[in-house]
């Protein structure tokens, strides 16, 4: 048995734990301390704070879930300006062994590890995730998240991507009209404008200017309490455009990875968790023409551990440094 650090590092959010790892597998992962990346210039200075919260010297070893394309000798987050320089981990950190896998990589070992309990159906037979095959991990978040995994009898393989920038595909007059909308803003639009915490406001103003109705929020969480609530009719419009977008996305990452099953994970995930199986969003995932019918055999469940991200970085460490 030892202890590990464990963090998740987002475009808003840095999360630090410690985690417990024996024989290759997590086996407690403690109450995570969160940090608003905006208030700390570095990671340097985030897992200083981390330390001097838990008022313990920091253990050598260090597993990050890491918003961004894992590799190179600088990584930069998509939706932060913080950098990590793995080759420095040792002398500004004090780590002598270190794993860092993508953010949506990390839910991918969750994914893997965690027991059928910690994930809620939404739509599609009502059965367990399949043990075998491949399982597409969807996450809007601030960004939106992408990732694969594959099941085989006896190991597992997980599938790092940046799939939330796929171009944005309109699929009605309306989306026509929000695409238009938000090319003033975006010289291209990709899925994560729309499916994302930050795709509700943009599909807001998108709505708003379609409309000619005057913007009754200014801010964003405003606005995301209004929609969850149902107690404005552009927020809801807004909200219900995202749930129809992110089934249209879960589903064709479902087709182009070959899967058999998909999970949606991510803090906007969990937040839709009541809205989304009232919504459209069943109705675009399986509206894929002559696929229909494989596509609504298909479990989606959404992923309700409660840090998905720290567990599976330390799932990523145990099983590498076993």
């Amino acid at each position: 048995m030892r202890t590990i650090v464990s963090a998740d590092i987002g475009g808003t959010h840095a999360r630090f734990a410690l985690a417990e790892i024996d024989g290759g597998r997590v086996v407690r992962l403690d109450d995570p301390i969160k940090l608003q990346t905006s208030e700390h210039g570095s990671f340097q200075l985030a897992w200083e704070e981390f330390g001097r919260r838990k008022g313990i010297d920091l253990p050598p070893e260090l597993a990050i879930a890491f918003a961004g394309p894992v590799g190179g000798e600088v990584l930069k987050l998509t939706n932060n300006p913080w950098v990590i320089r793995p080759s420095l981990m040792k002398e500004r950190l004090g780590v002598d062994r270190f794993t860092i896998v993508n953010d949506f990589g990390a839910v991918a070992y969750a994914v893997a590890t965690l027991p059928d309990a910690e994930f809620r159906h939404i739509c599609g037979p009502d059965r367990p995730l399949p043990k075998t095959g491949v399982l597409s991990i969807v996450g809007p978040g601030t960004g939106l998240g992408v990732a694969a995994l594959l099941r085989k009898p006896d190991h597992y393989e997980v599938i790092e991507t940046e799939g939330g920038h796929v171009d944005f595909a309109p699929l009605d007059k309306l989306e026509d009209r929000i695409l238009t909308e938000l090319r003033r803003s975006f010289r291209r639009v990709s899925i994560e404008r729309i499916a994302s915490g930050r795709g509700l406001w943009n599909l807001y103003e998108a709505l708003g200017a379609i409309e000619g109705q005057p913007l009754a929020f200014h801010d964003e969480k405003e606005l995301w309490a209004a929609a969850i609530a149902g107690t404005d009719s552009l927020a809801n419009a807004a909200l219900d455009r995202l749930c129809l977008t992110l089934g249209s996305v879960a589903g064709d990452m479902a087709l182009a990875q070959g899967s058999y099953g998909v999970v949606i994970a991510g803090g906007v995930g969990l937040r839709l968790a009541d809205h989304l199986t009232t919504s459209g969003f069943r109705d675009r995932f399986i509206a894929k023409g002559r696929f229909e019918r494989r596509m609504d055999d298909m479990p989606v469940k959404l992923i309700t551990y409660a840090e998905p991200g720290l567990f599976g970085a330390a799932a990523a460490f145990a099983r590498e440094h076993s």
